[in-house]
This record gives structure tokens, C-alpha cells and sequence, in this order.
């Protein structure tokens, strides 16, 4: 915006000066033209004066002015050669504009082009009788002062437009300051920031717009605070009925020796189990979906490395190898992500891995770079499950949707819905695809954080 306001004012003020700089150096350029030839035509006037008169002191006096006049401009005199009088001079040759001359008795004028003018102007004054007297006279200085004028008009032109480009260029960006500071309020928004504020100033219509988006800020924040706290309240009131009705089927099994009895305990027990994992799930979502903060730059490598040092216990007792590859490993990429995120995204997404993969396997986490965007880094999770169908992709991010495989049994459907809310928050991106080996490979595209100092 700031570019074509620049380009507008700069547009107007080059508009100006054609208008009026021109028109001034075409007049310029006429009346130096008329002023020239009214000039050289006075001089060939009284040369031909004095041609006329035909006395011994009027062609001696002819002699003297043409060799002054050819001394002192860059003109030249010539006479007909039918005159007796001042024989040095030299004689015009013979043209339409000489007979012209002296059969119609009117003098002549010859600018050489219609363009501006030629190399010569060519003036023609008939004397008495058949004589007459032709000036030719150079354009050398005009051509030189017709470009000190158009000159110094464009150099001026410059210099008015570079004082109109700096000029436009403060006055832009004082128009333009209200916008980026609703710019810069937005973009806070879009990374998390709800306390961000726009201050109001500029004109009428953006402090409107800024009061209205403050006003939005101000209730949007407050909508998401009461959201925060209705889910702390929800996940007390929901966890301690399920913990005390699970220990109560805990002391009927206990106390029953009936084996159908025990039965039917046992399953209410695994549902209550299942009721549980559910609604830590739910909880866990609902907080993802309601916890909006600022993101900021966090070490991805050590962050992984600290979250597979915590599940690789769980993976040693089934003999499951855990392996952290990729180029970006060494590199150490810091990405833009709201404190926690990661955790929760790599803990779902290694619990998952960890179900499907069989006893022995291999899970692979990849840090990588990717090569056309430096401002882009993927983490990817690569088991050696079973793998997903096309159609299991496209559902599998759904909310309580669970597949035929291992995960389908004991998941609550919720895991991978979480991670892609978190990685969407953070601006990032998550997509399944198949493991090159077999199995399948989570892949979570992040916003690296630029690099500073």
C-alpha cells in the first residue's frame, strides 16, 4: 500500500509538471525562434538599405557592416550577382526562394526543416531593383540554447520528483501507520496473542475500526477464559464420579464369589475403564480447542529427544527400537509452537506407534529440513504397523473414529484428532502417509523459527 500511494503522489506531481513545464518550454522554444528571425531579419533589412541606395559610401558601409555582422554572429552575408556594389561578398546561389524575393518584392525566410528548425536559417531581402540581399545564418547556438532549456526544465522535473517520492514516502507511511498496527494486532491474533491491542489514531474510519477490534479482542478473550475454566471444572466433576464408581466395582468383585456376578462386575469395570480413557480424551481436545497462546520459538530436537527418552522404557519391554534420523538432527531447528504442544503431539503419536508395531520392530522419528523452504522443518513418526488404506486416511483424523487395526481396540478415537488441532494452532500441518518400509508415517510440517544474532 505503501508503494502505491508513493506511485500515486509521484504520478500526480509528473502529471503537474507536464501540464505546466512543457507548455512553458514550447513557448520558450517559439520565441526564441521568432526572436532569431526578427533579428536577423532587421539586420538583412538594412543591408539591403544600403545595397539599394548604389553610392560609393553606402557599398563601402555595406562591406563593413556584412564583415562586422559575420565577425560578430554566426551569420553570413551574400549579395546578387547582378550588384556592382561590394564585390567581395560573396553570391547566393540561384533557388525559388531568391526569385521569389526579387520578382515578388517580399523578403524570405528558410528555417532548413519544419521540425523546430535546420543547420541554417536563410533570410531573403530584395533591394532595388533585381538585387537583393540573403543572410545565412547558423542554428548552432540556437540548437545549444534550445537544450539548456529543455535541460534545466527536465533536471528540474528530477528534482521535483524525488522531492515529491520522499515527501509522498512520509506521507504514506503516516496514512499507513494505523493499518500496520491493526496488521500487527491481527498477526498476534492469528500466533495466539488475544491480549494484543491496536492503539486508536489515524483518521475517523480506522479509529472505528480499531475500537471494533479491540472490542472483538476484548470479548473473544473473555469467551475463551470462561472456555478454560468451564473445562477445569469438567474435568474434576467428570474424573471423580468415574474414580468412585470404579472402586466401587472394584469392592463388589471383591466381595462376590458368584462367577456371573464377577463377570458382569468385570465388564462394567472395563466399560467405567473405557468411560474414563473417553473423557480424559475429550478433556484433553476440549483444552486444545481452548487453549489459544502465543507461539514461540522452542528447540524441536531436544524436545524430542526428552519425549523419547520417556517412552523408550515402554519400548524396551516389548523390544520395540526407537531411532532419531534425519538432517535436521545435527542442525538443531527451533520452530514456532505454543509451549506444551509438541509434547501432547509426540506422546499421542508414539503411543499409536507403539501399539501397532509388532515385538522386535523399529519406530523412526525424522527431523528434516525441507530443501525448496527454509522456513519450513518436518517431523516424521514412521512404525512398522500394519499401515492404513486410503479410506482409513481420509477418516482417521475424524473424532471418535478408530480403525480395524490394534489402535481400534483400546483407543478412544481421539489421539490423532488432538495432534492435528495442536499442529493447525501452531500453523503447521499434519498428514499420514505409507512408511517406505511398510507401516505408516506420521508427517508434521512446522513453521521454523528464523535464525538470530
Amino acid at each position: 500500500m505503501n508503494r502505491q500511494l508513493i506511485r500515486s503522489y509521484i504520478l500526480l506531481v509528473a502529471v503537474a509538471i507536464l501540464l505546466f513545464t512543457v507548455p512553458v518550454a514550447f513557448t520558450l522554444t517559439k520565441q526564441l525562434r521568432d526572436d532569431t528571425e526578427l533579428s536577423v531579419l532587421r539586420e538583412a533589412d538594412t543591408m539591403a538599405l544600403l545595397l539599394g541606395n548604389g553610392d560609393r559610401i553606402s557599398c563601402e558601409a555595406l562591406s563593413e557592416v556584412a564583415k562586422a555582422y559575420r565577425d560578430k554572429t554566426p551569420g553570413a552575408v551574400q549579395v546578387t550577382p547582378t550588384s556592382s556594389c561590394a564585390p567581395d561578398l560573396p553570391k547566393p546561389a540561384a533557388g525559388p526562394a531568391l526569385t521569389r524575393a526579387v520578382e515578388g518584392n517580399q523578403p524570405t525566410t528558410d528555417w532548413g526543416s519544419d521540425f523546430i528548425w535546420g543547420k541554417q536559417l536563410t533570410v531573403t531581402v530584395p533591394a532595388q531593383g533585381d538585387t537583393a540581399v540573403r543572410i545565412v545564418y547558423s542554428t548552432s547556438d540556437m540548437t545549444r540554447r534550445l537544450w539548456q532549456i529543455w535541460g534545466f526544465r527536465a533536471g528540474l522535473a528530477v528534482l521535483v520528483l524525488a522531492a515529491a517520492a520522499a515527501i509522498g514516502a512520509i506521507a504514506a507511511r503516516r496514512i499507513t501507520a494505523p493499518l500496520r498496527a491493526l496488521n500487527s494486532m491481527a498477526s498476534k491474533f492469528s500466533d495466539g496473542d488475544l491480549t494484543a491491542r491496536s492503539p486508536v489514531t489515524g483518521p475517523q474510519e480506522t479509529q472505528t475500526l480499531a475500537r471494533t477490534l479491540n472490542q472483538a479482542g476484548e470479548r473473544l478473550d473473555t469467551l475463551i477464559a470462561s472456555q478454560r475454566i468451564f473445562v477445569a471444572d469438567a474435568s474434576h466433576q467428570l474424573r471423580t464420579p468415574l474414580t468412585a464408581l470404579r472402586l466401587s466395582l472394584d469392592n463388589i468383585a471383591d466381595g462376590v464369589d458368584d462367577e456371573f456376578v464377577r463377570e458382569d462386575v468385570e465388564q462394567a469395570t472395563a466399560e467405567v475403564v473405557r468411560m474414563s480413557r473417553l473423557v480424559n480424551g475429550l478433556l484433553v481436545l476440549a483444552r486444545a480447542e481452548a487453549k489459544v497462546t502465543a507461539a514461540e520459538p522452542l528447540p524441536l530436537t531436544d524436545i524430542v529427544a526428552e519425549r523419547l527418552s520417556v517412552w523408550r522404557p515402554a519400548a524396551d519391554e516389548r523390544g520395540v527400537t526407537i531411532t532419531l534420523r534425519g538432517s535436521g538432527v545435527d542442525d538443531r531447528p527451533s520452530v514456532l509452537a505454543s509451549p506444551g504442544h509438541l509434547d501432547q503431539v509426540l506422546d499421542n503419536v508414539l503411543s499409536n506407534a507403539l501399539e501397532v508395531s509388532p515385538d522386535g520392530g523399529t519406530i523412526t522419528v525424522r527431523i528434516d529440513r525441507v530443501e525448496s523452504s527454509s522456513d519450513t522443518v518436518v517431523l516424521s513418526v514412521l512404525d512398522g504397523g500394519p499401515g492404513m488404506s486410503d479410506a482409513e486416511k481420509s477418516r482417521a483424523f475424524d473424532r471418535f473414529w478408530r480403525g480395524q487395526g490394534l489402535t481400534g481396540r483400546s483407543g478412544s478415537g481421539l489421539g490423532l484428532a488432538v495432534v492435528k488441532q495442536l499442529v493447525t494452532d501452531d500453523g503447521g500441518t499434519v498428514t499420514l502417509t505409507d512408511a517406505p518400509g511398510g507401516g505408516l508415517c506420521v508427517r508434521i510440517t512446522l513453521r521454523a523459527a528464523q535464525r538470530t544474532g
